[in-house]
């Protein structure tokens, strides 16, 4: 079963729904705009159930099959927010807000779903009950994780929850997903170095450098990775921020150094916090100094469950064919705050390709629209397959 007929009429729908979207970006928490237009649509397309204000500024829709035998839920979540990037991709519906564009997708995340919610509650072709997820605040904010806090999965008892990210790179319509780790867990670590200021021209045998130091554990974090994690096992560790000084001859009494880690193991993940801080305070306690590192888990692992991962699977090669879904997809590094949804229900993230172009995150990244139709089918045929009317 290909593209299906109906949602491919729908292509230049969704296409328009996009390109306003993506004219009008908003950040985290803040997607007033895209929240009201996704909840009025999701009105007018008739669905049973409307809610707003789940997770702060999240969007739920519930659309009954026209049989309600089997008692099955299924969610199907897509996120909204955009990036605090300056578009320069030249497109002729580009950003108007400076400083803010949808650079990883999120505006074809949202107009795919909505047109598969358009579908669905046209044809209610499935015995059970499909529940439409727009979600605020995937881009660093945990949007996810506050949705399932504000009771998302007991408030509609979702069975089970299925995500979709676009995948330049990934030839156009082909798909990808894999059982267990899809995507990494992501964390900040924030290390203050203390030491002693002083003159750097004409004192520093008096001052305890911080600068010094936290250089010093810039390069033995690097030892982490190639000498405590299992070498068949994934770790990144990157400091990107090292913030120090405020004088060409002073040696600062502070430095700040911020970074990030991505690991695919709950094990791993363990461990690299527990090293980070024992690196920091010995390195400055070897050089007179001290060090306070402060470890925030931001993101867990995305891990697909092994049934619904399956699923999405074949789901993937009705719309495809098998020659197009790659379904031993080697984890990436990246992350996703779909983890939370996965870690309260069973399910599974399923990447769709854009083919060639800028990668995510690029202010010249151009979502590729011949691809709306493969990703609405993929939730329709979802729903139509798992909850069969019969």
């Amino acid at each position: 079963m290909p593209v299906i007929n109906r949602v491919a009429a729908l292509s230049d729908e969704m296409a328009a729904w996009r390109h306003d979207f993506h004219e009008n970006p908003e950040l985290l928490y803040e997607v007033h705009r895209t929240a009201g237009i996704v909840a009025d649509k999701l009105r007018a397309f008739g669905c049973d159930e409307v809610v707003t204000g789940i997770g702060r500024t999240g969007v739920v829709g519930v659309i009954r099959g026209r049989k309600a035998t089997s008692g099955r839920t299924i969610g199907l979540r897509a996120d909204m927010d955009a990036l605090p990037i300056m578009e320069t991709s030249g497109v002729p519906y580009a950003s108007k807000v400076p400083g803010k564009m949808h650079a990883c997708g999120h505006d074809g995340h949202t107009a795919m779903l909505l047109g598969a919610a358009k579908y669905l509650a046209e044809t209610r072709n499935f015995d059970g009950t499909a529940v439409v997820i727009f979600q605020p605040a995937e881009e660093g904010g945990g949007g996810g994780k506050a949705m399932v806090d504000d009771g998302l999965m007991t408030r509609w008892n979702i069975q089970e929850v299925y995500g979709m990210h676009n995948m330049p790179g990934l030839p156009e319509g082909h798909f990808a997903t894999t059982p267990g780790a899809m995507l990494a867990s992501s964390d900040n670590i924030q290390i203050t170095v203390n030491g002693k200021g002083g003159h750097a021209g004409a004192g520093p045998h008096k001052s305890v450098d911080s600068v010094l130091i936290g250089s010093q554990i810039v390069n033995a974090l690097q030892s982490i990775v190639s000498r405590n994690v299992d070498p068949l096992k994934s770790a990144v560790v990157s400091i990107t921020q090292f913030h120090a000084g405020t004088a060409f001859n002073i040696i600062p009494e502070v430095a700040e150094l911020c970074g990030t880690v991505r690991t695919l193991d709950p094990e791993v993940r363990d461990l690299v916090e527990r090293r980070i801080g024992e690196v920091a305070d010995s390195v400055a306690r070897a050089y007179g100094g001290s060090a306070a590192t402060n470890y925030t888990r931001m993101y867990p692992v995305t891990m697909n469950h092994a049934r619904e991962a399956g699923v999405a699977a074949e789901v993937a090669r009705d719309i495809a064919g098998a020659d197009r879904v790659n379904e031993k997809f080697i984890p990436m590094m990246g992350a996703e705050d779909f983890s939370f949804m996965l870690e309260a229900r069973p399910g599974a993230m399923i990447l769709v390709g854009m083919g060639d172009g800028n990668e995510c995150h690029h202010p010249a990244y151009i979502f590729n629209d011949n691809i709306l139709g493969h990703g609405a089918s993929y939730w329709v045929r979802l729903i139509e397959k798992t909850m069969p009317a019969g």
